[in-house]
């Protein structure tokens, strides 16, 4: 059966179309029922079970289905992924609500809906004959589909009413709408409300605590005191920011201070790009990462960013008397120069909440059900929730979703989602730090892993047509120790002519993942491994990630080679043929140049080959080889001479304006069978990491190059954007406070000024500048040619920069492989490649992707650190200040590479006189000045006392303070134990 419908359009250019519009009806659409006689079959997998017995409702009693409209597939999502909930239709009126509303919501129904154990079944109501309904004039387009839903519950109940009287199997209507239950009601349909059908579900009282908070409309409930101003509606911030009367930015929540925020305002423009908010009332209700509008405030009314480190330690409670007293902290007496735009938020233009890992503060009230929710990123605040197993998930990791924020409410309020397990348990602590960081990190789907080569696998003729055969080179690889996925290798040897010929050869990765099918996909998604402390979430399926493409020592691999002016083609003879037989064959790529003694590049060129790596070092191993007096086989001399040209190739580098930073990097030493950390040290750099980077770089640079040649408009490039001025102000001071003077106005100027910066009295002092430099850097962005103009890298003083090297652990470099590909004619191009729109979103996914794998990196580290000290207990060690704040100083001590907070404000505790001046910086406590870099004494321990936060806690023990540093030796108890337990104690 076929409707069309016929409209005119007037065309730009004053002529008129005629369009047709047409929808195919069917009747061979099936109902998802097993064995409908009706249908005959027609329905697929999965489908429905034959006898639902799994839902044991007290309000519908016999066997059953669900049918839930829209806004509770949207709102209630975590009810319907519980494996109590089985059998449900998804009408395809409500699928496609669901995916213009929230993308993620319905990737979720989609994965839902693929699990065959769960029995939802997707029925196409909008092109089945029966259920197809038309838009009524004066209709709306939500009234339509309300009416479209019911419509299929009643054909439904109607359609299985017609198969066995014994079967007696109804669809019971969900919906939360009140207008939308009591039509159904009136036309025969079983409705119920969401809240009203989980509640009758005897057999699993715990879905109470996954039901979203809602009012009957969708709307968050209100009542009470009101505590914050009303949002505008979205059609007026829209008017408002079109108009300027408001920007529109991202709300970027502080880690340091829960009473301030960020919001970084979209668009080009230089002006007011980042607008200070300050104070509860002005936050008004948003939360990070929410796109917000902002009204700016008069110039009297603007602030600086605050020094005052404030954590949120209030309990159940909203009483805004105390915020604001709070708030009054915030206030100092500063320059006008530090004063930055300030505003506050008037609207939420989108949400962009999702689930959070915490704990739960269980209330001091004794029978409550409503209880504060703590998560675990400092930036998000509290969430009100409510649960009847509050006992039970004391002490335990628990994701919580958020529902709604009532202008009555200090806080959110939200609902339970799910039990991770026991806080301090190195699975459950992975988890959640996984999932703060939203690194994928679930196993590869069999739909990936078809996409795999099937073992035993091995080269074909076909694949070797443009390879260089190089497997008689002296290549090696240089890792750290343990290193599993070997991305690169390298050779250098004396040419007939006396010139050097230097190879980097890095695995072709991109000939096993070809563009779009479901292994490429998920490459692309999760944009990079994430390497933690004990665990690696591979980007790539180990099978690739650890064998086929790891480049590892007496295996023969592919691989892609570097080659400026000739390509070159070898013809294999018989007897090569034989030789490749003869080994285990793997796929990859190189890149070659030819130099003199002095490191300048005489040719350059790429080409795919076949390498067999002669050894896989650890840095340690190529340094002992480098320096030993004994060794000069193949290997060694290969080796010195990659060492000497990287010296030679960093020194140029720097003299053109690279920068040599400094950022403390540790490494743990586990014990070999409860895997804890048993010792943490900072990482030995040793010239071999040097000389690996470097020909990386150059390799980096080169293809860049190549690239940007062949596809001005569509290269995958690396960019580092220069600082502003105003994120060297701390820099500058410090370096002020010991009398050295730091130039910024270029990056060779502040690389020149880095290097004169010494003291022969402080040696360390360099590498503190260095770090202090680096904490003001920006973040180095991935970018399509064509979508920008500025391609330097400021860091590497390089006009043009890409990723090239690691195509094992990062998408990126595979984007570049296959353009590389493409310019030297070794493979063929398809049309996502040269779309640098959609190249552009996928640049997108990957600086984000690679910033929360660098973060979860962090996260992991820190709860690492958390496990050694608590092995080890309490340790006093020497420190130097990084950080001076209003009411604490931020300290690294250098044994550990560890960086801690040291505060001299505690609560119910008397407050010392602190004098902060921000211009020295410096900041004086009962008399005694602390600057920049000074020497101190600290004891580092971790604090157990608020399971909520477990963290690495720092007390001054010198310079000696009365009343603020603490004794040489304190007790493990003093630190550990809750407050409510040493109370107890003490009385």
């Amino acid at each position: 059966m076929l409707k069309s419908k016929t409209f005119l359009k007037k065309t730009r250019t004053g002529g008129v179309m005629k369009i047709v519009r047409e929808h195919y009806l069917r009747d061979d659409i099936g109902c998802g029922a097993p064995g409908c006689a009706e249908c005959g079959g027609a329905h697929g997998e999965p489908a429905l079970e034959p006898q639902p017995q799994d839902q044991a409702s007290s309000l519908w009693p016999r066997p059953h289905y669900l049918l839930p409209d829209t806004n509770v597939l949207l709102h209630q999502i975590d009810v319907l992924e519980d494996p109590a909930i089985r059998n449900v239709i998804v009408l395809q009126t409500v699928l496609q609500e669901v995916r213009n509303r929230s993308a993620p919501v319905y990737k979720r129904i989609r994965d839902v809906t693929n699990n065959l154990e769960k029995h939802f079944y997707t029925f196409t109501n909008e092109h089945h004959r029966e259920t197809y309904v038309e838009q009524e004039q004066g209709e709306n387009a939500n009234d339509r589909n309300d009416r479209a839903i019911r419509v299929a519950a009643k054909w439904y109940n109607e359609h299985l009413n017609k198969m066995s009287a014994e079967n007696q199997l109804q669809v019971i209507f969900i919906t939360n709408d009140r207008k939308n239950k009591e039509k159904a009601v009136e036309e025969g349909i079983p409705a119920f409300t969401c809240e009203e059908y989980i509640k009758s579900l005897t057999a699993n009282p715990e879905l109470i605590d996954r039901l979203a908070c809602l009012s009957e409309d969708g709307k968050e409930i209100e009542s009470g005191k009101i505590i914050f101003s009303e949002h505008l509606p979205l059609s007026k911030l829209q008017q408002g920011v079109k108009s300027g009367i408001y920007l529109q930015g991202t709300f970027r929540a502080s880690r340091e201070n829960y009473l301030e925020a960020t919001v970084w305002i979209h668009g080009d423009t230089e002006e007011n790009k980042e607008i200070i908010v300050q104070g509860l009332k002005h936050l008004n209700r948003a939360v990070h990462e929410d796109v917000v509008a902002v009204e700016i405030l008069p110039k009297n009314q603007w602030v600086a960013p605050s020094p005052v480190v404030l954590q949120d330690e209030g309990q159940d409670e909203d009483d805004v008397e105390k915020e604001e007293e709070t708030e009054r902290m915030l206030k100092t007496t500063i320059n006008e120069k530090m004063l930055r735009p300030t505003g506050r938020v008037v609207g939420i233009i989108k949400r962009n909440w999702r689930p959070y890992c915490g704990m739960l503060s269980k209330s001091a009230i004794k029978e409550s059900r409503r209880h504060l929710f703590t998560p675990a990123d400092k930036r998000i605040p509290r969430i009100r929730i409510e649960t009847r197993q509050a006992s039970a998930l004391e002490g335990r990791r628990i994701i919580v979703a958020i529902d709604g924020w009532p202008r009555n409410s200090r806080y959110p309020n939200g609902h339970f989602v799910r039990n991770l397990g026991d806080v301090g348990e190195k699975e459950t602590e992975t988890e959640v730090l996984l999932l703060e960081h939203d690194v994928p990190h679930q196993p590869f789907s069999q739909a990936v892993l078809s996409f795999l080569p099937k073992m035993p696998w091995s080269i074909t003729e076909n694949d070797m047509k443009n390879r260089e055969d190089l497997r008689h080179l002296c290549v090696c690889s240089v890792d750290p120790p343990g290193c599993t996925d070997i991305d690169d290798a390298l050779h250098c040897r004396e040419l007939k002519n006396g010139n050097l010929e230097v190879g980097v050869h890095i695995a072709d990765v991109s000939h096993f993942i070809r563009p779009g099918n479901a292994l490429d996909q998920e490459s692309a998604r999760r944009g990079t491994t994430v390497y933690l402390c004990e665990k690696r979430i591979d980007m790539v399926p180990e099978l690739l990630s650890s064998n086929l493409c790891s480049l590892r020592c007496n295996v023969d691999r592919y691989l892609y080679m570097l080659v400026h002016k000739t390509i070159v083609i070898t013809i294999l003879t018989d007897s090569h043929q034989q030789m490749l037989s003869a080994f285990t064959h793997r796929l990859a790529f190189s890149c070659i140049w030819e130099m003199n003694h002095n490191a300048e590049i005489l040719k350059t060129r790429f080409t795919k080959s076949v390498i067999n790596s002669k050894a896989s070092l650890t840095y340690a191993e190529a340094q002992m080889r480098i320096d030993s007096a004994t060794m000069n086989d193949d290997i060694t001399t290969s080796l010195r001479g990659l060492n000497k040209l990287a010296k030679i190739l960093k020194k140029g580098r720097i003299e053109k304006g690279a920068l040599t930073l400094s950022s403390p990097e540790v490494r743990f030493h586990m014990d070999s069978e409860t895997h804890d950390p048993i010792d943490l040290q900072t990482k030995e750099l040793r010239e071999t990491n040097s000389m690996v980077e470097e020909f990386m770089l150059l390799a980096n640079i080169s293809v860049a190059k190549k690239i940007h040649e062949e596809f001005s408009e569509h290269a995958l490039l690396r960019k580092h954007p220069a600082p502003p001025p105003s994120n060297y102000e701390v820099l500058v001071k410090a370096a002020k406070s010991k009398n050295l003077e730091i130039k910024t106005d270029t990056a060779r100027s502040l690389a020149d000024s880095l290097d004169r910066a010494e003291s022969l009295a402080f040696p360390y002092l360099n590498t503190l500048l260095r770090i202090l430099a680096t904490r003001c850097m920006m973040q180095a962005v991935y970018f399509c040619s064509g979508m920008d103009n500025d391609f330097h890298h400021y860091g590497l003083a390089s006009p043009i920069y890409t990723h090239f090297t690691s195509p094992i652990r990062r998408y990126a470099d595979i984007i570049v492989h296959r353009l590389l590909a493409v310019a030297i004619g070794a493979d063929c191009t398809y049309p996502e490649l040269t779309d640098k729109h959609k190249l552009a979103d996928i640049c997108k996914n990957l600086n984000f992707r690679h910033k929360m794998a660098q973060y979860a990196q962090r996260a992991s580290v820190a709860f690492h650190t958390q496990l050694f000290f608590k092995s080890k207990g309490i340790v006093s060690e020497e420190a130097y200040i990084l950080f001076v704040r209003k009411n604490a100083i931020v300290v690294l001590i250098p044994k550990y590479g560890l960086e801690g907070t040291v505060f001299f404000e505690e609560k119910d505790k008397p407050k010392p006189q602190l004098i902060y001046d921000d211009e020295a910086p410096s900041l004086k406590i009962e008399g005694v000045v602390f600057h920049v870099f000074d020497k101190v004494k600290v004891k580092i321990m971790l604090d157990s006392s608020n399971l909520q936060h477990q963290k690495i806690r720092m007390a001054l023990v010198e310079p000696q303070i009365p009343g603020i540093s603490v004794p040489s030796e304190i007790s493990n108890m003093d630190i550990n134990e809750p407050e409510e337990k040493r109370r107890k104690l003490e009385k």
